[in-house]
């Protein structure tokens, strides 16, 4: 009886797979389906739609390729890998395939999604290869044009922005910049969906822009679009700057609503420009009074003194009269360079009258205008005549600690 039984099973199982091994193909036996995410609304021009395409698998396939249609009209990205895994139909295994894709109309209007077209190699009776295709129903989708707007069209289904510095903005040194990075990542955006990165400005900064970065990450609900907009940012007129706040819009496509993004007015500062003077105030001190006596007697025990070293061959210095030798030189170069016109060599000599005087609050402004017009983003119109005027009354006191002789200077600035 058991033997009967065995029998009977080994014949039902060879009847079976012998009747999935034919050149004639069930059409229930390879499905192709093109579905598409269920949308609140028609959706608008450039508004992310997600498709997937399930195919259902009966028979054992040797190999497969997915043919895709032109989507003329769209634009779009496939969501990974396609995915492969089992499945059980009225209590039989079946293999199943999915892949995900995010399209993006370019047009308004009726667009058709064409047909997927999958193309498969079969067993038949005598174990040999042959091709069976199967395609997917097209699929028609309504799609309204954008709103009208004066500004970037940009419809995501999240929005997420991240302002960041590289240091606090309102505690710089002397000298020091400071770079702002705005990370934008948009859920339901492709990168050349992006708005275009903003012009930061501000009346008394040097700002310098970097170049864009955008990327792109693959999730099941869509790609995630993500922009960097960089900065480096340095005030000009040695105290502090205001940055003008940065606005722009986008279309929520979840909640269909439009919303602004701004950030706001940033404040950046040298430290010393917030921070109160604590030293302390020293008293007026009693104005000294001459006697004409002292003055004459002075005068002659100097003479004097000066006379008996003379005599005595002693080595007098004269570094004070070279000292202002080399400064007038350094001058005579600055004032030529103004006539001149040649930035460059205004801005050497500007420079060396530098390092021969004291800091100058006033000095140091000159300076960084300069250099904001000579390496600025864009060129500016500079008045150089008008740069060394201002320049040389800003030389008041002259160093004392050290010897200008000992000091190196560049050959092409002291003459």
């Amino acid at each position: 009886m058991v033997r009967i039984w065995l029998a009977f099973i080994l014949a039902l199982m060879s009847a079976t797979i012998a009747a999935a091994q034919t050149r004639s193909v069930n059409p229930d036996d390879l499905r192709l389906e093109l579905q598409v995410e269920a949308l609140p609304t028609t959706p608008y021009r450039q508004e992310m739609i997600l498709l997937t395409i399930h195919g259902i698998y009966k028979r054992h396939i040797t190999r497969e390729q997915l043919i895709q249609p032109d989507f003329e009209g769209f634009s779009w990205m496939q969501l990974g890998e396609d995915f492969w895994y089992e499945s059980l139909i009225d209590g039989l295994p079946v293999k199943n395939m999915r892949r995900r894709m995010a399209i993006f109309p370019d047009e308004f209007g009726t667009l058709e999604v064409g047909r997927f077209q999958h193309t498969l190699t079969l067993l038949d009776e005598d174990n040999k290869w042959f091709e069976h295709t199967i395609s997917s129903d097209p699929l028609s989708i309504e799609v309204q044009a954008e709103p009208k707007r004066d500004d970037w069209w940009f419809p995501v289904r999240g929005l997420k922005v991240t302002d960041d510095w590289s240091n606090a903005p309102d505690q710089l040194k002397e000298g020091e910049g400071v770079l702002r990075v705005v990370r934008l990542s948009a859920l339901g955006a492709s990168p050349d969906m992006m708005p275009p990165m903003p012009e930061l400005r501000s009346p008394s900064a040097l700002i310098f822009a970097h170049p864009e970065k955008r990327l792109v990450e693959l999730t099941p609900d869509g790609p995630r679009a993500i922009a960097f907009w960089r900065w480096t940012i340095t005030p000009t007129n040695g105290r502090s700057a205001i940055l003008e706040p940065i606005t722009f819009s986008y279309f929520d496509t979840v909640a269909r609503v439009d919303r602004e993004v701004e950030m706001s007015v940033q404040r950046i500062a040298f430290g010393d420009a917030i921070v109160a003077d604590t030293r302390p105030v020293t008293p007026p001190e009693r104005q000294a009074r001459l006697w004409p006596g002292r003055v004459v007697g002075a005068a002659v025990l100097a003479f004097g003194i000066g006379l008996a070293l003379i005599l005595r061959r002693r080595s007098v210095t004269f570094v004070p009269a070279q000292n202002w030798l080399i400064r007038w030189r350094v001058w005579r170069q600055l004032r030529r360079a103004a006539q001149r016109n040649d930035r460059r060599m205004l801005r050497r000599a500007a420079h060396a009258l530098d390092a021969l005087y004291e800091p100058e609050a006033e000095r140091a402004a000159l300076l960084r205008e300069l250099d904001s017009a000579l390496f600025g983003p864009t060129p500016q119109q500079w008045d150089a005549p008008g740069f060394a005027c201002a320049y040389g009354t800003s030389l008041r006191v002259p160093r004392r600690d050290f010897d200008l002789r000992k000091t190196p200077l560049n050959p092409s600035t002291v003459e």
